[in-house]
């Protein structure tokens, strides 16, 4: 089964320097519906306006992933961590019992584009902790986050994939019997299961054993969420 969730049927924010869609509840956005899908809890599509960010704030029990389509990001948090996460690395704070970060654009004049993803843990009160890396280049999909064997670490049943598809360029993925997965277009055209998909757009899917993927005439490239 496949449920698609259309790029303007988000939930949005837009205050001076960010423009954000929700694809589930989020801040003032509440829908009991949209409360997440297995341990996928949020995915913010942000745009930072040159000079704007998020202050320092705190979270806690969280898996927080940052993916940069555009721009810079910069990154610091009450860990030590802190970085500036371009397009080609992912970046990942467990939250864990408490920590404090700030996400500012990098630029005082360029926007920066983003996908930020929080996945909630096995458990509660773990240490924070702070990750980044870079994500070798190539098409097609690769694991950038998984419990082992990524990039960067989990500590939540899920594994995130990067997929970057040239002009009709397929992939095929498994699905583990009982597993469910999403799947977000950050850009172009994409096919999941036959089903047409363009910027934006995100799909459940629910009792499938395989993910067919096609990119459209104009390529495309996604995050795909494999969950418990």
């Amino acid at each position: 089964m496949i449920d698609i969730l259309r790029a303007d049927d988000r939930f949005h924010t837009r205050i001076g320097w960010l423009d954000s869609r929700h694809s589930f509840s989020f801040g003032e956005h509440h829908d009991p519906a949209r409360m997440g899908f297995g341990a996928l809890r949020v995915i913010n599509e942000d745009v930072i306006a040159g000079g704007g960010g998020f202050a320092p704030h705190g979270h806690r029990d969280m898996e927080i992933i940052t993916w940069v389509l555009d721009g810079a990001l910069a990154h610091r948090d009450s860990t030590g961590g802190e970085g500036v996460i371009r397009p080609g690395a992912v970046q990942k704070m467990s939250a864990g019992r408490g920590v404090r970060h700030s996400e500012i654009n990098a630029s005082d004049t360029a926007p920066v584009h983003l996908l930020q993803i929080w996945l909630a843990p096995d458990a509660r009160g773990a240490a924070p902790k702070y990750e980044e890396a870079a994500v070798p280049d190539g098409a097609g999909l690769r694991l950038i986050a998984a419990r082992a064997g990524a990039p960067v670490s989990l500590l939540a049943d899920a594994r995130l994939y990067a997929g970057r598809f040239g002009a009709a360029e397929t992939a095929q993925a498994p699905l583990a019997a009982g597993r469910r997965a999403w799947v977000q277009v950050a850009r172009g055209g994409l096919s999941v299961n036959g089903v047409a998909l363009g910027a934006g757009d995100g799909a459940a899917l629910t009792g499938e054993q395989t993910l067919s993927l096609r990119a459209g005439a104009d390529g495309a490239e996604a995050l795909l969420f494999d969950l418990a």
